[in-house]
């Protein structure tokens, strides 16, 4: 049987598409972002929530916090927003509900949750979320990376954090600032009194010339 060249081609880029979208919709996961996040230090996270289901739309998120000593959500229109803390007033949970009328994120589509956070001093964090459908599915997103280093089904959104400017030593870096300010405002101070007194004694001095010029 005869192929046409035209006709072999369609069917290979048709294949390569179908590949490559199974692709897509497989690596979308829920994953956090956090720009400039420093271990210890106050930063925004965003959770990138995509629905991956291609029936059913996402209505609920739920991420567990590391008993953070701070976190607080961005309104969001159509969302219900709840912290959960613990008895120590640290915070463990962060839930976003689609509120009633609201379809939730569609097919293709995916939502952004913002969280203002206190993050620990560690290397890493991780934040394990659960995504409900409105079909009742639920999927947990918390395994961490295999063995050999790759990507499981199902990983836990994690963040990696850099290292304070001031590491452990910020409240001592932030005296020895407020103390090195403190010397400099005293040195210019003096510097500027001494350039007064030194333009006061040259305008004594050309006052005199000028009154002994007018005597002689």
């Amino acid at each position: 049987m005869h192929i046409s060249p035209s006709r072999a081609f369609g069917t290979t880029v048709a294949a390569a598409g179908l590949t490559l979208l199974s692709a897509g919709v497989a690596s979308a996961h829920v994953t956090v972002d956090a720009p400039g996040a420093t271990q210890g230090g106050y930063s925004v996270a965003t959770f990138k929530v995509p629905t991956e289901s291609v029936t059913a739309s996402t209505t609920k998120l739920s991420v567990a916090l590391p008993n953070l000593k701070s976190a607080s959500t961005e309104p969001l229109v159509g969302w219900t927003e709840k912290i959960d803390k613990n008895d120590k007033g640290e915070a463990v949970t962060a839930t976003w509900t689609a509120n009633p009328g609201n379809p939730g994120i569609a097919p293709g589509q995916f939502q952004r949750f913002v969280l203002s956070v206190a993050l620990p001093k560690q290397e890493t964090v991780s934040f394990p979320a659960t995504q409900t459908y409105t079909d009742g599915s639920v999927v947990v997103w918390d395994q961490k990376n295999n063995a050999d280093g790759s990507e499981p089904e199902h990983p836990a959104p994690t963040l990696t954090l850099a290292v304070g400017k001031g590491g452990d030593d910020d409240g001592d870096g932030a005296v020895a600032a407020t103390a090195s300010d403190k010397d400099t405002d005293t040195t210019a101070r003096w510097l500027g009194g001494v350039g007064l007194a030194l333009g006061a004694l040259g305008a004594a001095l050309g006052l005199g010339s000028v009154i002994r010029g007018r005597k002689s």
